[in-house]
């Protein structure tokens, strides 16, 4: 007698997940924390020059890395504090200006003025931050860009600075255009691990802090004043080597080149990359650095494609190219 089968049961529906539970990561959010991105960038720009190494070529790329610098600096302020900044090419007037005087005044080598650079650049950010950093959100940017705009007309009118013609015949770093390069990706790849690292420290953990809630964070026991004060005086520093940098790769430096656009530039390249996110911000350096060059076949129209694409690609990545991501995420 055959025995005759129990219908099997059909394959119960899949439970729904959870409110709250994390998503299945993509191939591009692991691409995104891969912790080997930076090394491949950095390996990157180190051969970068055997790709072309024609003196356009080499000024670009170390312009870029220039601009890295200085986003990650502004990071420090702007993405991990929350202190909008629309001054910041203070600090970068304050660097360029410091090594360059030194410099030709003293006949120093432009390395020999970094100590001096650094020492200048804590002094500012004091004398700056002390004052406004009590001051929040739209009251604060308009102070910055007050302090921004000041000291590029007290650049314009003293005669120790050159006046508007500025300071020419500044010694570079090294004679190679190649070997300054290479100098310039050194001392910036230093830069933005030290930035990194910083974020990812106890005093990193209280800028975060603050930007999230202030008044929690002073809650809490956090001396939310000195917290800004010390992300302030970081990003000067930050600001101000690369204006070392700065001065060296151009030999001249005159207050045009610290205007309020190039301030907006560099927020611009943190607010596209990702505020808070290291990664992020390089990314958002580079582009912003190099896109318009790339758009140099469009002659005058190129600044027009390059404000739609950047329209385009906040419209499509509000959180920025490579967002920030906390370490629960990640795990």
């Amino acid at each position: 007698m055959n025995e005759t089968k129990a219908p099997e049961a059909p394959d119960a529906p899949e439970a729904p997940r959870k409110l709250g539970a994390k998503a299945p990561r993509t191939r591009l959010s692991k691409l995104f924390d891969n912790r080997w991105a930076g090394l491949a960038g950095l390996l990157i720009a180190l051969l970068a020059p055997f790709v072309n190494a024609s003196d356009y070529a080499l000024s670009i790329m170390t312009t870029a890395a220039i601009f890295v610098m200085l986003a990650s600096g502004l990071n420090i302020v702007v993405g991990y504090t929350g202190l909008l900044d629309l001054g910041y090419a203070a600090f970068f007037a304050v660097g360029a200006y410091t090594s360059g005087v030194l410099a030709t005044r003293l006949d120093l080598p432009l390395v020999a003025t970094v100590p001096a650079v650094i020492v200048v650049t804590v002094i500012a950010g004091i004398v700056i931050g002390a004052p406004t950093l009590r001051l929040r959100s739209d009251y604060l940017a308009i102070v910055t860009l007050g302090f921004g705009e000041i000291i590029r007309i007290t650049a314009n009118n003293l005669p120790v600075t050159g006046g508007p013609s500025g300071i020419y015949g500044i010694p570079s770093l090294i004679d190679s255009k190649a070997g300054f390069y290479y100098v310039t990706v050194g001392v910036v790849a230093i830069a933005v691990l030290g930035a990194s690292r910083l974020g990812r420290s106890r005093l990193g953990r209280a800028m975060r802090f603050v930007r999230e809630d202030e008044d929690a964070a002073e809650a809490t026991g956090v001396h939310t004043y000195k917290v800004k004060l010390a992300a302030y005086i970081a990003g000067a520093v930050w600001g101000g080597l690369a204006g070392v940098l700065f001065a060296g790769q151009l030999s001249a430096i005159s207050p045009n080149s610290f205007t309020f656009l190039y301030s907006a530039t560099v927020l611009m390249a943190v607010v596209l990359g990702g505020m808070g996110s290291v990664p992020g911000v390089v990314l958002g350096a580079i582009v912003i650095s190099l896109l318009p060059e790339l758009l140099r076949e469009a002659a005058d129209y190129r600044y027009f494609v390059f404000g739609v694409l950047l329209i385009v690609v906040m419209l499509l990545r509000p959180q920025g190219l490579w967002p920030a991501r906390s370490k629960e995420a990640l795990k």
